[in-house]
């Protein structure tokens, strides 16, 4: 009886499909049998088969029921690690991704104070050379002079005199100095009028401002504001020292 079972279930392993491509189901009945063939042989006393040959009968269908939830395993394993390997790039991504600042503030570089700006310092006024133009158009340089007296705030300077003047060469040396020069130039708008000649124009020009008549000593200064006013004028009060110290204290006192 043992014999016949044995060769049973063989025949029906033969004509059965390759396990590997059969589902769980159709193998379980086969196990069973193996195992009810195992049984018998061991009730009904030694098979006439060889000991070693009923061994793959009962051992290749336990080890073959178990080859599907390992292959489940396997097969289940490479579904989850894209998603386990998609996590680090994501983190990995997300950090190495910069911050920004949000869109409406500031950055510290235009926020910050900028140092104030100092107004540079105007350039000095044009001093005329030694001596007096007798050919120049005096009332024409006064005009100009009061309208840069007016746009930088400087006063005018009024110098009548003569080039045969002895004084007027001696002042004309101080106004050549660099000290008294940089006076000038900071304070002052200077114009040089000929009075030594017989120009009637200057002469009246003369009068306009220092019009207190007599005797002029030359060289007549008359300070004149940038609105055309009269500050001082030397044929009045008396020439200072025609010295650097007397014509430096004279224009530092009188500088608008």
């Amino acid at each position: 009886m043992t014999s016949r079972l044995l060769r049973t279930v063989r025949a029906d392993r033969r004509t059965t499909a390759p396990r590997s491509a059969s589902p769980l189901g159709t193998r379980l009945p086969l196990v069973a049998a193996a195992v009810v063939a195992a049984g018998l042989t061991a009730a009904c006393g030694p098979a006439s088969q060889p000991a070693g040959s009923a061994a793959p009968a009962t051992a290749g269908p336990s080890v073959e029921a178990t080859l599907p939830s390992a292959s489940e395993s396997a097969t289940a394993s490479p579904e989850a690690s894209p998603t386990a390997s998609a996590s680090p790039s994501a983190s990995a991504s997300a950090s190495a991704t910069p911050s920004r600042p949000a869109s409406g503030s500031a950055s510290p570089a235009r926020t910050s104070a900028k140092p104030a700006r100092t107004s540079a310092a105007p350039e000095p006024a044009r001093i005329p050379g030694p001596g007096y133009d007798s050919s120049a158009d005096a009332q024409k340089q006064i005009e100009a002079a009061l309208r840069a007296a007016k746009a930088d705030g400087r006063a005018v300077l009024l110098d009548f005199g003569a080039n045969w003047c002895g004084n007027c060469k001696a002042a004309d040396k101080v106004f050549a100095q660099p000290q008294t020069a940089g006076i000038l130039g900071a304070s002052y708008h200077l114009v040089k009028i000929d009075i030594g000649g017989n120009s009637s124009a200057n002469s009246a020009l003369l009068r306009k401002y220092s019009p207190s008549g007599g005797t002029y000593t030359m060289p007549v200064l008359v300070v004149v504001s940038s609105s055309g006013t009269v500050r001082t004028d030397t044929h009045v009060t008396g020439n200072p020292s025609l010295t650097a110290d007397g014509i430096n204290a004279f224009l530092r006192k009188w500088a608008s």
